[in-house]
């Protein structure tokens, strides 16, 4: 073996050149790390503001005749259940009053799609018949599973008046799918039928 080769070796292997790579290894995650957190400590504010803008709209739109702000309903294990049961999640519930009585519920679903979650808002009345579907995040294939989610032919809006006298509502037996989105029309319907489950519950 060369010197040339052993003098790399010993360079290489040499305690301070690893002491050195290791404090540069940590200093530059430090950084790293820092920086991350000042980005998210910056976008953390608009996005949770624009999150609760949006709920909102949805709340507005699937319950239009509420009067004034709805009230927050703290779920409970027995909503959460129900949800479940029907294949998805509850996250948020709320109350809507109108002329001084309650008349209906606003409730945050999430099922799943064929690209990922779908976050939408269902309207329920105080009868347990549905007022209104309104998607509030969703990652569904662009012009496919996304016109299920825009309302396109109003797909969305034949949920209206359902209700659990209908059955478990199933897409191709009394739910029309989109051609070629029946996974993200699926999505919707799972999401639908966790709310009225909720509902249910929520007496």
């Amino acid at each position: 073996m060369s010197n040339e080769v052993k003098t790399k070796e010993k360079v290489d292997m040499d305690p301070k050149y690893i002491i050195k790579l290791t404090v540069t290894l940590f200093v530059t995650c430090v950084i790293v790390a820092g920086l991350l957190g000042l980005v998210n400590s910056v976008t953390e504010g608009p996005i949770e503001e624009k999150n609760k803008t949006k709920t909102a709209a949805a709340i507005q739109e699937v319950l239009p005749e509420m009067e004034g702000s709805p009230t927050v309903v703290e779920l409970t294990d027995e909503m959460t259940a129900a949800a479940s049961g029907a294949g998805a999640t509850i996250t948020e519930a709320y109350e809507a009053q109108a002329g001084g009585s309650v008349i209906g519920y606003a409730l945050k679903i999430v099922s799943s799609g064929s690209q990922g979650n779908i976050e939408m808002m269902v309207g329920v009345d105080a009868e347990g018949a549905v007022t209104g579907v309104s998607i509030v995040k969703n990652s569904e294939t662009s012009g496919i599973g996304s016109k299920v989610m825009s309302n396109e032919n109003g797909v969305l809006d034949q949920f209206i008046g359902k209700s659990a006298a209908d059955g478990t509502l199933s897409v191709g037996k009394n739910v029309d799918a989109i051609s070629g989105a029946t996974v993200s029309s699926r999505g919707v319907t799972t999401g639908v039928n966790a709310a009225l489950a909720v509902a249910g519950v929520m007496g």
